[in-house]
């Protein structure tokens, strides 16, 4: 009878062994299991944002200031509206249109046939070949900014731009940023302070090409003149007695009710920030 409990005890105790060991492999499953459950990582485990470089491409009203306090360009502006993982790379330059910032030097005084500035050469100006240089212009997830259309709608040459022209040159323009991976972001021009009783009124061309073009390609259009416009009655410039030297216009503009003072071209770089983040932009995530 001894030796039978004795067998018996001993077989419970096996059992029992058995089940513990049987638990715990199950427990160390589930935890394996939780372990590699995809978002289980920390935070700091995930990639770090890649950086990004914004190309800008305009005239005067973009451009980075000389050594004047007035003109300062709302592109200049633009660089600290971002975190440190974005470079803007400022290519505007004053007085251009679009067709002489991309042919700097090799635009003509002289209309062809078709009514366009003749070309003496399709050579591009330095600043387009190293936007479009292999090695450091721009690269896949780039950004490049083209806003145009103030000296293009000069009647004489070489500043003149007609509609079709215009909108064939932007449309290179965006099509070599995509061939690059990079993403073109159109502008329509911003709008100097044109008063009518006491409202602001727009007073620039080529908003039809620059919407045109971005149907056409699919690129993004802020349109500035719109809401530079509204920005300007917000603030209740208009009516407005011609003094462009004094008051709060005065502290917007230059002494030309088209240029910016720093202030001036620090709201209209954050109208342009504020449109990339109500249209979702990817760039939207780098914005401060």
């Amino acid at each position: 009878m001894k030796n039978l409990r004795i067998v018996i005890t001993t077989a419970l105790v096996i059992a029992l062994s058995s089940l513990g060991l049987s638990a715990a492999s199950a427990a160390d499953s589930t935890a394996t299991r939780c372990a590699a459950t995809p978002g289980a990582a920390a935070p700091a485990s995930r990639a770090a944002a890649q950086p990004v470089t914004v190309w800008l491409a305009g005239d005067s009203t973009m451009a980075n200031p000389g050594s004047a306090r007035c003109p300062v360009g709302w592109g200049s502006q633009f660089d600290a509206l971002f975190n440190t993982d974005v470079t803007v790379r400022n290519q505007a330059v004053g007085g251009r249109s679009i067709q002489t910032w991309m042919y700097e030097g090799n635009v003509s005084g002289t209309k062809g046939s078709d009514g366009e500035c003749r070309l003496t050469s399709d050579t591009y100006s330095s600043r387009w070949q190293s936007m479009l240089n292999a090695s450091t212009g721009m690269k896949a997830g780039d950004y490049l900014f083209i806003q145009f259309g103030i000296n293009d709608s000069s009647s004489t040459c070489p500043r003149h731009v007609g509609p079709a022209r215009y909108r064939q040159l932007m449309t290179t323009m965006v099509q070599a940023a995509l061939a690059r991976g990079a993403h073109p972001v159109l502008l329509t021009p911003v709008a100097a302070l044109t008063c009518s009783g006491s409202t602001a009124t727009k007073n620039r061309g080529f908003v039809n090409e620059t919407f045109a073009v971005g149907s056409a390609t699919r690129a993004p259009v802020v349109d500035l003149q719109s809401l530079s416009v509204s920005l300007y009655n917000n603030l209740r410039f208009c009516p407005h007695n011609g003094d462009f030297g004094s008051g709060p216009v005065g502290a917007f503009f230059c002494n030309d009710r088209t240029h910016f003072e720093t202030y001036g071209a620090q709201r209209i770089a954050g109208l342009v920030a504020g449109d990339v983040r109500r249209q979702n932009l990817a760039l939207a995530t780098y914005l401060r």
